[in-house]
């Protein structure tokens, strides 16, 4: 794939839009309940678990706003992640099997795609494993939600 000179698609756009991201988490999460490692963390998941994430997913990378619209926010993703007591072996093991997914539904395999894509997973993870820890209250209401592009690494968020 090549975008024309001066109009650089988001990566959502890039990825083939936001259904992809719909793909991806339901593909994902029907491999969960296999996972030794995984399966204990997500016994009991929400049945709208996959779609959440898609849209939170596909907002995070330009997409529509869909999580957000909805009611969604990024202190509601980070609520989800509070005492957990996730391990370094799980945050591997999920990372692990969301890129082996990417590439079973045909996300864009390009390495500047694919930079995105591994920084994005690897800060969310971290930050899940943070956030899963005993005393750690989630952000504010008005926190913005994340937003990756292409750029340098530095943080998800961007000032409009």
């Amino acid at each position: 794939m090549s975008a024309p000179k001066g109009d650089v698609p988001t990566l959502a756009e890039w990825a083939g839009g936001d259904a992809v991201f719909g793909k991806l988490t339901k593909r994902f999460y029907e491999k969960v309940p296999d996972d030794p490692v995984l399966e204990p963390v997500f016994r009991n998941m929400n049945p709208d678990h996959a779609h959440h994430v898609s849209q939170f997913v596909a907002e995070v990378f330009g997409g529509a706003k869909s999580y957000s619209e909805n009611g969604g926010s990024h202190a509601d993703m980070v609520s989800h992640h509070l005492g957990r007591h996730l391990t370094e072996a799980q945050r591997r093991r999920w990372l692990a099997l969301m890129l082996e997914t990417a590439d079973e539904v045909g996300l864009p395999d390009d390495p500047e795609f694919r930079s995105a894509l591994v920084g994005y997973l690897e800060w969310g993870t971290r930050i899940a494993v943070i956030n899963s820890r005993d005393g750690v209250t989630a952000p504010p209401p008005g926190t913005p939600m994340p937003c990756w592009d292409w750029g340098a690494t530095g943080g998800p968020y961007r000032g409009d």
